[in-house]
């Protein structure tokens, strides 16, 4: 069990392109919501969920913080879960996750006694919502934050502040396919996402 790294689930709430809330959305016999907070409970003593201030309170045996800044999407959530947890470090996820596997998930919480961020960079592509995050990183999203610098992805061009990369590499023998960094925004992704569990539900479930 983490002592020293809190699991931070992002669940705003908003779901646009899904038109219904996706926290609610069954994937196997849980919500999206119930499968992140179970996989985070299993690695972190400390889990927050920080949802967005006009959402409607959520029912669940964690910890729940409203966003301290509003309308600041993901980052927002990041900077409030930053802020509010009681450790030196946190593994942040969004809650439209429903592959996240403790496997996966050691390879960045590994990490981080030699970086102040540890990111997914797969394919050139960088995964801002399943990554490891350093309070030190917490100066650099306050100011992106008052100025509207909404990109997560840009933290990482920051000097001051160490970043290491997961690669697909790391992930080959237990991830290759990539799935624990899926998503679920639209109705054919929900699709994908059970057909996928009914094949072979993954190993950190």
């Amino acid at each position: 069990m983490e002592r020293d790294i809190t699991g931070v689930l992002l669940a705003g709430g908003k779901s646009r392109r899904m038109g219904e809330d996706k926290r609610y959305l069954v994937v196997g016999e849980q919500t999206l919501l119930e499968r992140g907070l179970a996989v985070l409970r299993s690695i972190f003593q400390e889990v927050l969920v920080v949802i967005a201030q006009d959402s409607p309170a959520l029912d669940v045996d964690a910890r729940t913080v409203r966003d301290l800044v509003p309308d600041c999407g993901s980052l927002g959530g990041l900077y409030t879960g930053l802020t509010e947890a009681t450790t030196p470090y946190v593994f942040v996820v969004a809650c439209d996750m429903p592959f996240l596997d403790q496997a996966v998930i050691s390879q960045f919480t590994s990490r981080r006694t030699s970086a102040d961020i540890v990111m997914a960079k797969l394919s050139g592509r960088l995964h801002p919502m399943h990554a490891l995050y350093s309070k030190r990183c917490l100066p650099v999203i306050e100011q992106m934050v008052w100025a509207r610098q909404l990109k997560i992805q840009e933290i990482v061009s920051c000097e001051s502040l160490l970043v290491q990369y997961v690669t697909e590499a790391d992930l080959v023998g237990i991830d290759p396919s990539g799935r624990s960094f899926q998503n679920v925004n639209t109705p054919a992704d929900l699709e994908v996402a059970r057909s996928l569990l009914a094949q072979s539900p993954p190993s950190g479930q």
